[in-house]
């Protein structure tokens, strides 16, 4: 009776073992099953949050990357206080003191020009080798890409104005027309030089707060964004609509 009970055993153990083995499959095959049915990850979920403008890419991208927009965002505070410095001291010079353009860059060379003779002169004087002044040469290719940039966009804004000046797209004639109203106001406040500073400053300066503050500056300007369409939207209706122009492009489109 005994030696049947030691053969049973092995047996019974064998069977629990089986189903113990079994279970556990089964929970490491839930459990790797939960994993891929996991959400989507922080990052994920983070790049189908608006942005403004419907920009996709990163600012320092959309600033076109490399040493301006390392200015811009201030990735480099000593280079870019130095820039605004600079911007800040022609700024002071030419409209609290009235210097003249002219007068400060004839100054510079005279400057410039009156310290090297001086210096060759010395080193010619003591016998000893000139300083080497570098020659300094514009490259075609460089020149040329930039005229090309120039001309592209040039090209690209006449056909949105004779877009415009055609009659065939309402909005942007509106948009053109306030836009242009505005810098008429701000120029009536500001002179030129003045208007280039603050815009100077602002691009110093509104990127890298936008950059630190993206996630609370966004949702923000998702629900202005929004009430602006829901404004828009109900003017057209009641405004743009019954205007001649909107009711004749209705008729030939």
């Amino acid at each position: 009776m005994a030696e049947e009970l030691e053969k049973s055993m092995p047996k019974e153990e064998s069977l629990m073992d089986k189903i113990a083995e079994k279970i556990h499959d089964h929970d490491s095959s839930s459990s790797s099953d939960s994993e891929h049915e996991k959400p989507e990850s922080p990052s994920a979920l983070k790049a189908k949050i608006y942005r403004l403008f419907g920009r996709e890419k990163p600012v320092h991208k959309v600033l076109g990357g490399g040493l301006p927009a390392d200015v811009f965002l201030w990735r480099d505070k000593k280079l870019s206080a130095s820039v605004l410095g600079v911007a800040t001291a022609i700024w002071v010079l030419f409209e609290l003191v009235e210097y003249h353009f002219l007068s400060l860059v004839c100054h510079i060379l005279i400057f410039a020009l009156g310290a090297l003779f001086l210096l060759s002169n010395a080193h010619a004087f003591m016998n000893k080798t000139p300083p080497k002044i570098p020659e300094i040469h514009i490259k075609e290719e460089h020149f040329l890409m930039i005229v090309s940039a120039l001309r592209n966009e040039l090209n690209q804004a006449f056909v949105i104005l004779r877009s415009i000046a055609l009659g065939r797209d309402l909005k942007k004639f509106l948009m053109v027309v306030v836009g242009l109203w505005i810098i008429s106001v701000v120029g009536n406040w500001f002179n030129f030089l003045t208007l280039l500073y603050i815009c100077f400053v602002v691009l110093h300066t509104v990127p890298m707060l936008y950059e630190k503050h993206e996630d609370k500056v966004d949702p923000v300007a998702e629900k202005t964004l929004k009430e602006l369409k829901k404004h828009y939207m109900v003017f057209d209706e009641k405004v743009l609509s019954k205007l001649p122009i909107a009711s004749l492009k209705a008729k030939l489109g």
